[in-house]
């Protein structure tokens, strides 16, 4: 998809106070950040609430206990899929080196989430050498040690295919034929899914799951249960999904769930899905 920099959007800061500053805001269910960029490194995260971001690379759905590190320069715009507490870093460049070059979806440790909440508090031009500033330092050593969460819908810039994969992601337990889309979208469903590996790295079932585990994890951070998910995503069952789910994560949804209810989430390292199922060249399976 191509994003467009809105011309109303205007930055925090004209440059960072410290090498890595928390801003603490709220949104609302519905609200829109009309496309943006930073010259620095933003981890966004909501101690509470889910949220959708957009970039003209892909699409992540961001439930509590995860966060989306981008990259600088990087276009995107946020929709507010629930009421949201957001708890944002912005983060110099230098700071972190390699660390992203994209985004990234981070598994937020139980010490990385109290550790941004308490800088958050923080004034922003807390003393380097103060509480504020060894806060800072920790939350970058975390950082570093933060594995990747294998979940992106990675968007294609071929218009056909957009507007197939955007009636995917509107009605993702749609049970419309591939070749009824396909004639939507002004192709054949043969040519769509050559398009599919060359246009996003992946496999047409391997995306679709892709949009399942994404629109999973939202309603899981709703509480639904995973009966209902099977329902609203197409299973024939909630075996059929979670098979599905645990072949792609290596955890079944309802870890998760009782995790979220609980407010733990896993060590980092841990359950963490195969190299090949990472963002850069997933490989899934037919459901």
């Amino acid at each position: 998809m191509t994003l467009t920099p809105s011309p109303r959007y205007r930055q925090k800061f004209s440059a960072l106070p410290r090498s890595v500053t928390a801003v603490p805001s709220e949104a609302r269910h519905g609200d829109m950040i009309e496309a943006h960029s930073h010259p620095w490194v933003q981890l966004l995260y909501a101690s509470d609430g889910v949220m959708r971001v957009r970039t003209e690379h892909g699409v992540w759905i961001i439930p509590p206990r995860r966060a989306l590190l981008i990259a600088p320069g990087v276009l995107h715009e946020l929709t507010m899929l629930s009421h949201v507490n957001l708890r944002t870093l912005y983060i110099d460049a230098e700071a972190v080196g390699g660390l992203v070059e994209d985004c990234r979806v981070l598994e937020v440790s139980p010490l990385l989430r109290e550790l941004i909440l308490a800088l958050a508090v923080e004034p922003v031009d807390y003393p380097p050498e103060g509480r504020g500033g060894d806060l800072a330092r920790l939350i970058l050593s975390e950082l570093a040690a933060m594995e990747t969460v294998p979940i992106a819908v990675p968007w294609p810039r071929d218009r056909r295919l957009q507007a197939l994969c955007t009636e995917i992601m509107a009605r993702p337990g749609s049970p419309r034929r591939l070749e009824d889309l396909a004639l939507d979208a002004g192709a054949s469903a043969r040519t769509l899914i050559r398009l599919f590996p060359k246009e996003t790295g992946l496999h047409y079932r391997q995306w679709v799951q892709q949009v399942h585990l994404a629109h999973a994890f939202e309603m899981l951070a709703r509480g639904e249960s995973v009966g209902a998910i099977a329902r609203a995503l197409g299973y024939a069952s909630p075996s059929a999904f979670t098979s599905m789910f645990r072949r792609l994560l290596g955890r079944t949804p309802q870890h998760y769930l009782a995790e979220w209810k609980d407010g733990k989430v896993p060590p980092a390292g841990g359950g963490v899905a195969p190299p090949h199922l990472h963002a850069a060249a997933p490989r899934g399976q037919r459901r």
